[in-house]
């Protein structure tokens, strides 16, 4: 049994073939992705120098809009030029340690999307819920309690999830029906059991996204709950939580759309699971930063008057 197990190698070397399917109309696909890519990283740009250069806009709640649109811009950094270059050149080889790296920074920064909008729900808590103690509870050394916990549950989780991938045996196929290294995409090509990859990876969904939907949906209830009661200006304090709740709906509906395409694969094709599994990293960048550019007041004036100049 030793010899017949020293025979076998693990592939080190694997080829995305993400919609493969489509034949000689995959390079086409170059065009609505380079532009997604060019519409993310000039929003988020903007976004991201807007905030910094105004001084009014140093506040906890546009911060942390500004670390939202950090991760928006790195997140497509980290897997799209290599997608892109894959459709118009067909280069579509990488490493196995090159698909690790790229599958933990890619699920890491996809963690810190809906941990953020948990961040954010506790901003408008304290702002609302809380006036008089907000600057007291949104100070840095008071929220870093918040902050560095789930930092280190993403961080942890992530890389749980990638250890135990990359341990696998890879002797079947090395090619990866997929435009970048998710998870459940290599582990498919293991030829060892993949129960505890599986079962980690399900725990990971509820451990973050999940926890963070429920823990945001309470922050949510109780800031309903407090205005409506309270009877304050509800307009002015619901409108600065509607553009949090709009993002954290369109981002929960993606994932949780993504995930099941892989759990539900009865009469799916491949390219469609492919096409919500990129989606749901690529959409958010694409698309937060122009609600909260189009919805928040302050954010928009300066935008446009950076843009006038």
């Amino acid at each position: 049994m030793e010899a017949v197990k020293e025979n076998i190698s693990s592939h080190k070397y694997f080829f995305l073939d993400g919609f493969s399917e489509l034949g000689e109309l995959r390079p086409f696909l170059f065009i609505p992705f380079s532009f997604m890519f060019v519409v993310s990283l000039f929003a988020n740009s903007l976004l991201v120098y807007v905030i910094v250069s105004q001084r009014s806009l140093h506040s906890p709640m546009y911060i942390l809009i500004a670390s939202m649109a950090c991760i928006d811009l790195s997140l497509p950094a980290f897997f799209v030029p290599h997608m892109l270059l894959s459709f118009l050149f067909d280069w579509r080889g990488i490493s196995l340690i090159g698909c690790l790296v790229q599958m933990y920074f890619v699920h890491l920064l996809g963690a810190f999307q809906s941990t953020l909008l948990l961040w954010m729900a506790l901003d408008r808590y304290f702002a609302i819920c809380t006036p008089l103690h907000y600057q007291e509870q949104m100070a840095l050394a008071r929220f870093l309690k918040f902050v560095i916990p789930s930092s280190i549950r993403n961080m942890f989780v992530v890389l749980v999830v990638v250890s135990l991938a990359g341990k696998l045996p890879f002797c079947l196929r090395n090619v990866i029906n997929h435009c970048f290294c998710e998870h459940m995409a290599l582990v498919e090509l293991a030829c060892g059991s993949t129960t505890i990859n599986s079962l980690v990876g399900l725990i990971s969904v509820f451990s973050v996204p999940v926890t963070d939907f429920f823990l945001i949906t309470a922050s949510y209830t109780v800031i309903f709950s407090s205005v409506l009661s309270s009877g304050k200006s509800s307009a002015k304090a619901l409108h600065t939580c509607v553009t949090h709740i709009v993002v954290m709906t369109v981002s929960l509906t993606i994932v949780l759309t993504a995930f099941l395409s892989y759990r539900v694969r009865n009469g799916l094709p491949a390219a469609v699971r492919t096409f919500f599994s990129i989606l749901y990293l690529f959409f958010p960048s694409c698309f937060n930063p122009i609600i909260y550019g189009i919805r928040t007041t302050e954010i928009r004036q300066h935008i446009i008057n950076t843009l006038r100049v």
